[in-house]
């Protein structure tokens, strides 16, 4: 009888590479850099310094809800301006000193990010009941989370272990920051060169499924659509009228009015977002510009047609982001205080 040996070993050989291959495809896509922070944190890593915090998270976050209903969508804004700029470091709670112009009163964050409160009520709590353990940068992480899955959105893993960034920088929100005002292909680059790309761009611009935007950020598409004198004429006609209204043509307090940014779900996290861009009613000249890119429109259709898929998306995009450029170990610190830096030694 031959040896049998000989032939387990062949199968093997042949089976193993189509199981790498596998293992490959349903590995995360991270690059380096998303790897490296992706193994430096845990997802078990407060369970025993700070058992609360789920609770603590929950609570604070479920009150700010019940109290404004704007405040979800603040909160994943709040999250996004701090990551997408120099990483997720809390820098974007830091205050201005003598020394440090930082990024809370640069343009398109002063005047219009909120949710600090919310964070500083949670740390408050934290710091009770495990003092200088939690990370500004992880609460806030959480907090926008939580706000998502409390109006309807999903919720997603968030590994934990972030430390506080040092200092912030005015000058890198005015080289980092999207725009929407900006072309597709000058808020895709600005992605892109955080290790992100178009898909995340789409999947992530589906947050403006909740929250609202001021005038100033989008009446020139109402009267002045590229220096023609004129509106966008993809603009959808009711919703142009209505906005005119609400945002008239002059520079004044109404620059500072509110219109949402789904007109019908306001409050709701859904895919309702999708339909309104196909639909023409996309408040945000960087919303319009999505349909104006083949890829980009194929996503959007697909998200409109499938709110699963945009979920499982939005979660994967949103891990992503969450891990730029990550602080940890012994980088950076844990505040006592998310609005200023420890002066102490030991972190």
């Amino acid at each position: 009888m031959a040896p049998k040996t000989p032939i387990s070993l062949s199968f093997l050989f042949l089976i193993l590479p189509i199981f790498f291959f596998i293992q490959a495809l349903s590995a995360p896509n991270y690059n380096y850099n998303y790897q490296k922070a992706y193994n430096e944190l845990s997802y078990d890593f407060y369970d025993k310094s700070c058992p609360r915090l789920p609770s603590i998270i929950r609570y604070r976050v479920w009150a700010a809800v019940q109290n404004d209903s704007r405040i979800a969508a603040s909160l994943l804004r709040l999250q996004f301006h701090d990551c997408i700029v120099d990483g997720c470091e809390a820098s974007v709670m830091l205050d201005d000193t003598k020394d440090m112009k930082g990024e809370k009163n640069a343009p398109g964050n002063v005047k219009s990010l909120r949710g600090f409160e919310v964070i500083d009520d949670i740390k408050m709590d934290v710091e009770t009941y495990c003092p200088e353990t939690v990370s500004c940068v992880d609460i806030l992480g959480l907090a926008a989370r939580e706000a998502v899955y409390l109006v309807g959105g999903p919720s997603w893993n968030l590994p934990l272990g972030r430390r506080d960034g040092l200092t912030a920088s005015k000058k890198s929100v005015l080289e980092q920051l999207p725009s929407p005002k900006a072309s597709l292909e000058n808020n895709t680059a600005k992605f892109t060169s955080k290790g992100l790309d178009l898909k995340d761009l789409v999947v992530l611009s589906g947050a403006h499924t909740i929250g609202f935007a001021r005038c100033v950020t989008f009446k020139v598409r109402l009267f002045n659509y590229k220096g023609s004198g004129q509106p966008d004429p993809d603009i959808n006609a009711a919703m142009l009228s209505d906005l005119q209204s609400m945002c008239p043509n002059r520079n004044d307090g109404t620059n500072a009015n509110l219109a949402p940014l789904d007109v019908v779900t306001v409050d709701r996290f859904d895919n309702e977002y999708y339909t309104n861009l196909i639909s023409g009613v996309g408040l945000l000249e960087s919303d319009h510009s999505l349909m104006a890119d083949s890829y980009a429109a194929h996503m959007v259709r697909q998200y409109s047609y499938d709110t699963n898929l945009f979920y499982d998306d939005f979660a994967e995009s949103m891990l992503r982001m969450s891990l730029v450029g990550v602080l940890s170990g012994r980088d950076g610190q844990i505040r006592k205080n998310c609005h200023v830096v420890n002066v102490d030694d030991g972190y």
